[in-house]
This record gives C-alpha cells, sequence and structure tokens, in this order.
C-alpha cells in the first residue's frame, strides 16, 4: 500500500502542482516514507518543491517533548535553513505571520483514531487559518492504525477544547484526511483542501485492522504513542490521564495498562467482570505489577491490569471496546472503594476551570455515571449506543476508502 506522502513524491504529476508554490509541511517524527526517510527531507529533495517553512504539533516536530503540556519553542532548521513553527508553544493556531510564509501546507500527520489526540485539534486550527488567509491545505492521507470501529459519547456543545476538537465520539474510525472533509462541512469552511489519499488500505484486514502491519516500521507518532497495541487501547485509557491512577507514563507499556499502589488488581477485575463481563471481550486482562519511573506514582510499586491486546488469541478487532473497558474499571473502583479519589483536580490541556476527566469525555456523562451509585453499565450503553449510531451514519459521507 501507499500512504498520501509517497503518493505525492511518486506522481510527477501531484508535484508539478506545487511548482512554483511555497510549500510548508507540518509533521512530526512519524511522518516517513518506506525507507524511513523523514517526509520534510524527502520533499527537500526533490528540485520543483520549494520548502518555505515547517510546522511541528504537540511534542514537536522532531518529538522531543515526553510529557504531555510541555511547550516546544519555534527554531530554524539547521539542514533546510527554514523557520520551524511551534503550534504547541506560544500559540496552538497559527498567527498570520507563520501563514504568510507559505502558499500550500502539506499535512503529513500519523493520528491513532481517538477524538482527544490533539493533532486533530492542530488539522482544525490549521484549516480555519487557511480559509482566513486564503491558502492551501493538502492532508497526505495516512491510516487510522485503530481501525473502523466507533465507540463513546459524542462531544457536547460548550465543551470543545484542544483535546475536543468538535462533536466526535472518542473513538471516530476515520482518517486525518477523512477528518478534513467532515471539519470542513462540520464547520463551513471556505477553504481550498485536498486529500492526498492512500491507495491499498484495507481496515477490515487481519492482522492489523487499520495498520499495515509486517509492510511499515511503527515510529511513535508522540512519545507515549509506542506501539499499535496502544493505539487500539488509547481510546480508553486516555481517560487515565483525568484520574489519580497511573496509565503507565514512566513504563515500557505507556496507556496500555493502569494501577496505583493502593488497589486491589485481582478484585478490581472480579468487579468488573461481575458488572459487565461483555465489555471485557476482545482482548486479555492480567493482574500485574510496575513502578513508574516518572509521572503519577513515580517511584512507588503499584498493582493494576494490563490491556493484551497484540496476540490473535486474545485480540478480537470487532469486540474490543477499549472506551467501555476503561470506564468499567472506574465503576469498578468506585463500587470497591466509594470513596477513593480517583479524579485527578489539575489544569489539563490550557483548561483550568472543568475537571480533565469532563474535558477528556466531552461532557460530565461519564464522570456522573461513575459516582452515580444506581447507575448500572445499561445505561452508559443506552447513551453511547445512540451516539455512535448517529455518528456512523453521519461519517459516513466522508469516508473515502469504503
Amino acid at each position: 500500500m501507499k500512504f498520501g506522502i509517497e503518493q505525492l513524491i511518486d506522481s510527477p504529476a501531484l508535484r508539478q502542482r506545487l511548482a512554483g508554490r511555497r510549500v510548508a509541511l507540518l509533521a512530526h517524527p512519524a511522518s516517513t516514507l518506506p525507507d524511513l526517510t523523514h517526509s520534510l527531507d524527502a520533499l527537500a529533495a526533490r528540485p520543483e518543491i520549494t520548502l518555505a517553512a515547517a510546522f511541528g504539533p504537540q511534542h514537536g516536530l522532531r518529538g522531543d517533548k515526553q510529557d504531555n503540556m510541555v511547550e516546544s519553542p519555534d527554531f530554524t532548521d539547521p539542514q533546510h535553513g527554514i523557520p520551524v513553527f511551534s503550534l504547541y508553544g506560544e500559540t496552538r493556531r497559527p498567527t498570520a505571520a507563520m501563514m504568510d510564509t507559505f502558499d500550500v501546507l502539506l499535512v503529513d500527520l500519523q493520528d491513532l483514531g481517538c477524538r482527544i489526540y490533539t493533532f486533530i485539534t492542530t488539522l482544525r486550527y490549521v484549516l480555519e487559518a487557511a480559509a482566513r488567509q486564503g491558502k492551501s491545505v493538502w492532508v497526505l492521507d495516512r491510516p487510522n492504525p485503530a481501525g473502523r470501529p466507533v465507540e463513546g459519547l459524542c462531544l457536547r456543545p460548550g465543551w470543545e477544547s484542544f483535546v475536543g476538537a468538535g462533536p466526535l465520539p472518542m473513538r471516530h474510525g476515520l482518517t486525518l484526511g477523512e477528518l478534513a472533509r467532515w471539519f470542513i462541512a462540520t464547520f463551513k469552511l471556505d477553504v481550498d483542501c485536498e486529500v492526498v489519499p492512500m491507495q491499498g488500505w484495507e481496515p477490515d484486514k487481519a492482522p492489523g485492522f487499520g495498520w499495515p502491519c509486517g509492510e511499515r516500521s511503527w515510529i511513535n507518532p508522540s512519545p507515549n504513542a509506542p506501539n499499535l497495541s496502544m493505539a487500539r487501547c488509547y481510546a480508553g485509557t486516555v481517560m487515565l490521564e483525568g484520574t489519580t491512577l497511573s496509565e503507565g507514563r514512566g513504563t515500557t507499556r505507556p496507556l496500555e495498562l493502569f494501577g496505583a499502589p493502593d488497589i486491589d488488581a485481582p478484585a478490581l477485575l472480579a468487579r468488573m467482570q461481575a458488572l459487565a463481563p461483555a465489555w471485557l471481550a476482545g482482548c486479555k486482562l492480567r493482574p500485574c505489577w510496575f513502578e513508574p519511573t516518572f509521572h503519577k506514582h513515580a517511584g512507588q510499586l503499584c498493582q493494576g491490569l494490563q490491556i493484551h491486546v497484540d496476540a490473535t488469541t486474545h485480540y478480537n478487532h470487532a469486540a474490543f471496546r477499549p472506551w467501555r473497558l476503561q470506564a468499567l474499571a472506574f465503576k469498578a473502583l468506585r463500587q470497591l472503594q466509594p470513596e477513593y479519589p480517583l479524579w485527578r483536580d489539575f489544569a489539563y490541556e490550557y483548561e483550568h476551570e472543568r475537571l480533565a476527566i469532563d474535558l477528556i469525555n466531552g461532557s460530565e456523562l461519564l464522570r456522573h455515571w461513575v459516582d452515580d451509585p444506581a447507575a448500572t453499565p445499561a445505561d452508559l450503553d443506552a447513551l453511547a449506543q445512540a451516539d455512535e449510531a448517529d455518528w456512523i451514519e453521519e461519517s459516513a459521507d466522508y469516508r473515502l476508502y469504503d
């Protein structure tokens, strides 16, 4: 198969359309070709392409910022001599001065298929800026490694944030190019935008179900996205960022496991199985111990659960529902330890008033369900199923590969 960047590099006709125009690239470390050449270097090597600037999203063009909420500075690329602007620094929206450096912006970002992943918010912001400034945007499409399944509550009006770009469910099932089409239609953007599609993407094909296993090396799109297993779990485990539980940052399996020093993992798993066994389908949960080297509970021995979705004997792509699984873990913990200080109250992604767990979920609904002793898994299921059905119908118009 071919990603969008490969389609561009291999097509003289596409490259010729960029001749005589100033080109900028929005990219990160996973923006590479099959031989692992970075897209910035590959574009710079083409004589008809005039690279004028580059942009980096959260964690930077180089991916150098390990933790969340650590800003990246602007700098000059030492090899190509062009300005590299940070869209996670003094500003998260490109300024008019930044936009003045180019005519066409190429967006080559590897996404994870989850609403909270900030690269899709950055995509919306650059599309809006391009509409205001009369610039062109080409989205060089890449796979959604989480595949086509849709899951979770949709973001409610008024809950937009840097981790909530619009009324999407947590696991949206679209590629970045398809999301661009949805953003333009939903927010009525008058922008010259073109998607350079992939060739041969088969999101229902085993074993990758969205990611071309064996054909492409996995490169971390952000420092704590180290493998396909993390991408599959992320639509659920990302909610841990809004809790006092460790999501495994500071270990070698971030966002595939969770825990804390003061929980009973076997008891937690037993309660989850008793509450909603169907929500544990498609994976294997293993009680484990871990000690984070940094971040929450650093240097403390934690017990928790690891979500195994790598082996074919454990993983069922259609059955696995990470958002429900993680929600169920919160509910089970609340039942076992009603006074547990689960929700983390701290400044999260430039928000200081609203709880992180609510920003992550795009409303207070998930938190209220967890904290309500009378609320059942069927109650949350009914809310989510309605949102999921509506999104599947709405998003069908923007899909490019079915």
